[in-house]
């Protein structure tokens, strides 16, 4: 069974997108079953996966609207090796007519249904802001994963995040729980950072991945090639930071006993 994981948060520009294309390709090399789903309108997640976004044919938009089935919409990455269902801004329309459907929120979650079984993880591109499309991977999802830059309005960001959870919980998904919680964006040299870090910390204990993500140019830079860090500079700080941060993740599974031995894992243990 696979874990299903929506990796949002309702502030921008804290990584989500890289987080979900760095740890798909990086789950994919472990030998996993990884299905990628692009939620964003921005189509970030499939440009960064090699895809050109104006040259789709079907995509999420589709699926979630019963024009086009599963099977139609899902392809793989070449440059990464995992499935995903992509998306472009045919989606914001969707979005649009989607909100005066009976069954709105729980739409994905029906249509992965039948699929979910082929994968090992499932990894949902939220996009920045809470709305039907957020409100479908919440429900779709096992847990979230919260990708937190370590700066004063990203607390502020987290804090209505986890309101938005409580919300889900009590009038839709009771067992959605929290993953985990990834620093992203991290600078050691300022003082800001280091301090946000340290009541992350404290608040979450060891929901809190001990990886840290550093600002990274190859981080930055991978996406404009279509490709996940790994592929584009393996040997980048970024890089060996998300492929830690994977490890982290694989544990976390198997301590949920959702994961058995895989090929290419060695280097977990």
């Amino acid at each position: 069974m696979a874990w299903t994981l929506a990796i949002t948060n309702q502030k921008g520009g804290v990584g989500k997108t890289t987080t979900a294309v760095n740890m798909a390709a990086a789950l994919q090399s472990f030998g996993r079953r990884v299905l990628l789903i692009d939620l964003d309108p921005q189509g970030n997640a499939t440009v960064s996966s090699g895809f050109d976004k104006h040259q789709l044919g079907a995509t999420v938009a589709e699926l979630l609207l019963d024009e086009a089935g599963f099977e139609a919409v899902c392809r793989q990455s070449e440059t990464g090796g995992y499935d995903l269902l992509p998306a472009n801004i045919e989606l914001a329309g969707a979005e649009f007519q989607l909100v005066s459907r009976i069954g709105r929120e729980t739409r994905l979650k029906r249509l992965l249904a039948p699929v979910v079984a082929r994968y090992d993880f499932v990894l949902i591109d939220c996009p920045p802001a809470l709305n039907t499309l957020t409100l479908n991977a919440l429900v779709a999802a096992d847990d979230i994963l919260i990708p937190v830059q370590c700066e004063y309005f990203a607390l502020e960001g987290l804090s209505a995040l986890l309101e938005t959870v409580e919300q889900v919980r009590s009038a839709l998904h009771p067992e959605l729980g929290i993953a985990g919680v990834l620093r992203t964006l991290y600078d050691a040299r300022n003082r800001l950072a280091l301090d946000v870090s340290e009541q992350l910390l404290q608040h979450f204990g060891d929901k809190l991945f001990e990886t840290l993500i550093p600002r990274n140019v190859r981080l930055a830079e991978a996406p404009s090639y279509g490709l996940a860090a790994m592929y584009y500079d393996k040997t980048s700080v970024g890089a060996e930071a998300y492929m830690q941060a994977a490890r982290e993740l694989v544990k976390r599974a198997r301590k949920r006993g959702r994961l058995g031995q895989a090929t290419g894992e060695a280097a977990l243990s």
